[in-house]
């Protein structure tokens, strides 16, 4: 049984959400070094400029930056270094086929520890027009709006 159970999340991209409609997720496990984990630990990392590939069957996350541990000697990490990411076989297929089609790029979501182990939210998106980021934005007030006024109404 693992240490500590649960989801805790170190650092969400919420700039993807904003700038691409995610069109599917997956979640992957993450090779990371001692020092990268002891970092995480610490609950640094940033997701922002993330986006992963595939390369020779492979995936692959690049400029993720997970900045060096404080406490760590020479052996530390280099903070925005190419990371591979675990998936199974066919996932990794099906997210060749949706980039290879156009326009559909994969973007980390969100890193997190589960169950002791890291992993990372991965979604294939597509990117959004600035008149569909204004849309999507008046989309957001207007829940917030009826929200506010049903509060309001049940008192």
């Amino acid at each position: 049984m693992p240490r500590e159970t649960g989801r805790k999340v170190i650092a969400q991209n919420k700039r993807a959400r904003h700038d691409y409609h995610v069109e599917d997720t997956y979640e992957a496990g993450l090779v990371l070094q001692g020092t990268e984990v002891k970092s995480l630990r610490e609950g640094r990392a940033s997701l922002i400029d993330g986006y992963a590939t595939i390369d020779d069957g492979e995936a692959w996350l690049l400029n993720v930056h997970i900045p060096e541990y404080s406490q760590g000697t020479w052996t530390n990490h280099a903070a925005r270094r190419k990371r591979k990411l675990l998936l199974h076989r066919k996932e990794i297929a099906k997210l060749a086929a949706k980039v290879k089609e156009g326009g559909l790029t994969i973007v980390p979501l969100s890193l997190y520890f589960k169950d002791g182990r890291a992993k990372v939210e991965i979604g294939v998106a597509r990117g959004k027009k600035d008149w569909d980021k204004r849309q999507t934005l008046a989309e957001q007030q207007a829940k917030r709006e009826m929200a506010r006024a049903l509060r309001h109404r049940n008192r």
